[in-house]
């Protein structure tokens, strides 16, 4: 099993910064895809980026390139993404997950952290 817990949502003005945490336990390895997503009223849920606990292939959706970045700590298996000049639009439920690099579905998620943007 593997456990995921973020943290680091709450208020923020429009065009401040934000970095949330994802910490990653249980049977993970170094292959292991960590992936952020978000949840914003009215809309889909949205994969923003995704990162190995190893640090390697990292990927983001066009959406988040040039504003979002995807990092990890491997010491601490906890993963980070870096949020700046945030915008109204980016109010949502932001959560981890993670899956087995030979899987394509999210098994693992956390309960999620609110970013709101206050404009």
């Amino acid at each position: 099993q593997v456990q995921v817990a973020e943290s680091g949502g709450g208020l923020v003005q429009a065009g401040e910064s934000l970095r949330l945490s994802c910490a990653v336990s249980g049977q993970t390895s170094r292959s292991t895809i960590t992936g952020w997503f978000r949840h914003a009223p009215g809309k889909s849920r949205e994969w923003i980026a995704s990162i190995s606990l190893g640090g390697g292939d990292t990927r983001y959706a066009d959406s988040a390139k040039g504003r979002f970045t995807i990092s990890v700590d491997d010491a601490k298996n906890t993963v980070y993404l870096q949020m700046n000049n945030l915008k109204a639009e980016d109010t949502a439920v932001f959560y981890c997950a993670a899956r087995s690099v030979y899987s394509r579905v999210y098994d693992y998620w956390g309960q999620g952290t609110l970013v709101t943007v206050s404009s």
